[in-house]
């Protein structure tokens, strides 16, 4: 089953593990607080988050989390899950982990926001990517932070195990028709990397890594993909999360959209919500399937006059 994990981390792991290395949570309430592809999270004394690898794919993610994250949360404009512990190694577990300040809202996929609401969010989407992407990478590269070793936007790759998955949604009942979102792709399918236009990208934002509280963002999670890769990666949101009304003023708080970036930002949206979807029909999380499907019937409208 490929979503299964390589090591499945229990609460009384969690527990000994914490216990063991950090002495003031010895006594503090833990509980479950959500299970991702890459990683276990527990919630600890109500204000800790602690995230596990659950396989060995993601150690390197949360290593540079916790290398890169804490150079870069004073930069932006809302707060960023960077992790203030630590942890290494011990007992039968044989990674690293990382605590975190809570960051206190709901998910963007969770919610179902008014209009004005979306106005809101995406300008504030907007405003925290343009300064995101004008970070200076240089001394990020040299702390460790990679290059896209996945090929998020290569076609070669991706094109096939979007069909792949696009056909089991369809098998499954769940996307009548594939075809409109397989012509996003091909139509699309990036030539190639646009080396001119790397720089420090989240690498895996959309609506549940957006938490949001009383209407605004609150925090932007989940930084395990963070690397030196194209901005149209991120710039997907615009199509997975928003509506198409709110894309303008997306647009306008980053501060303008090529055209190229735009298409490649819808590409990328086609595929990730189809991944999305797939994995949250696969892990039976409805609010994943519904963010992915949501995002392929947001990738199906180009609203290109906004760049």
């Amino acid at each position: 089953m490929p979503w299964s994990a390589d090591f499945d981390v229990t609460l009384d792991l969690a527990r000994f593990l914490l216990s063991a290395q950090f002495p003031q949570f010895a006594n503090a309430p833990i509980e479950p607080f959500g299970e991702g592809w890459d990683n276990a999270a527990f919630l600890v004394d109500g204000t800790y988050v602690f995230r596990f690898p659950r396989r060995s794919i993601a150690v390197p993610l949360i290593v540079r989390e916790i290398a890169i994250l804490p150079r870069i949360a004073s930069q932006l404009p809302v707060p960023i899950s960077a992790p203030s512990l630590a942890g290494t190694p011990g007992g039968d577990y044989p990674w690293p982990f990382a605590g975190y300040r809570r960051l206190r809202g709901a998910t963007l996929s969770s919610l179902h926001l008014d209009a004005s609401a979306y106005e809101r969010v995406a300008g504030e989407l907007g405003r925290f990517l343009r300064a995101l992407h004008a970070i200076d990478a240089r001394p990020l590269l040299a702390a460790g932070l990679e290059t896209d070793d996945f090929g998020r936007l290569d076609h070669a790759k991706r094109g096939p195990k979007a069909r792949a998955r696009l056909a089991e949604l369809h098998d499954a009942g769940l996307v009548a028709d594939v075809r409109p979102y397989l012509d996003v792709l091909d139509s699309i399918a990036p030539a190639g990397v646009r080396e001119h236009r790397l720089g420090l990208v989240h690498g895996d934002l959309y609506a549940k890594h957006v938490v949001i509280d009383d209407g605004r963002i609150a925090g932007v999670i989940d930084w395990g993909d963070v690397h030196f890769g194209d901005p149209a990666v991120d710039l997907a949101i615009a199509f997975g999360a928003l509506p198409g009304a709110a894309r303008a003023t997306f647009a306008t708080a980053y501060g303008g959209i090529d055209p190229e970036t735009w298409r490649l930002a819808r590409y990328r949206a086609t595929y990730h919500a189809a991944l999305l979807a797939h994995y949250g029909y696969h892990v039976g999380s409805r609010e994943l399937l519904d963010a992915g499907l949501s995002g392929l019937r947001g990738a199906l409208s180009e609203t290109w006059d906004v760049c």
